[in-house]
């Protein structure tokens, strides 16, 4: 039995303590990919938080048919979904981008302007990536920022896997129109 299986068995008989080690384990993870599917940290976390309830209160439905983080993983996005209804995000303070990504350090041989540059290509992306309908907005974060293989998304989206490939297709193409646009009237 792997240790997932162990401790949810242990917090199904009622060692609550069993169910932290599962948060501590793929919280981190699971916050990072929030942040990119809803914008901001502090949304994240109150998805994070609701995510890890419900995945508590339902984890007798839990069935070893996918691993415990597929698993986790639906449950939060699928509250994710649900919050930007609920809040209909839709724009993104470039302050909130920098408190999610942090700052990088510069490089003091690098060009002066690269920073400002890299910062601003960022920001362009965050803000066509959050332009994006939802469906391909999650699909492209489980692919090019969490790295799931098509098997995985097509499991915790529930959807075939020809479906996860064509979502994706449109996904990528819509992205880069947003950012061709975005370039054509800024200009950088």
């Amino acid at each position: 039995m792997n240790d997932d299986l162990r401790l949810i068995e242990a917090t199904l008989q009622g060692q609550r303590s069993a169910f932290g080690q599962l948060v501590q384990k793929y919280q981190d993870r699971l916050f990072t990919s929030l942040v990119y599917a809803l914008g901001n940290p502090e949304d994240a976390r109150d998805v994070l938080q609701e995510a890890f309830i419900q995945a508590l209160l339902h984890l007798d439905s839990f069935h070893q048919s996918s691993s415990f983080y597929t698993w986790l993983y639906r449950i939060a996005f699928n509250v994710a979904a649900s919050w930007r209804r609920k809040k209909k995000l839709d724009r993104v303070s470039l302050d909130q981008l920098r408190q999610a990504s942090g700052q990088e350090p510069i490089d003091p041989s690098a060009d002066p302007e690269a920073p400002l540059h890299r910062d601003d290509c960022c920001r362009q992306v965050q803000e066509a990536l959050q332009q994006l309908p939802e469906e391909y907005r999650t699909i492209l974060v489980l692919r090019e920022i969490e790295g799931h293989c098509y098997e995985t998304i097509a499991e915790i989206l529930n959807l075939p896997i020809g479906t996860v490939r064509s979502r994706l297709h449109r996904a990528r193409t819509q992205l880069c129109q947003l950012l061709k646009h975005r370039i054509a009237l800024h200009g950088s």
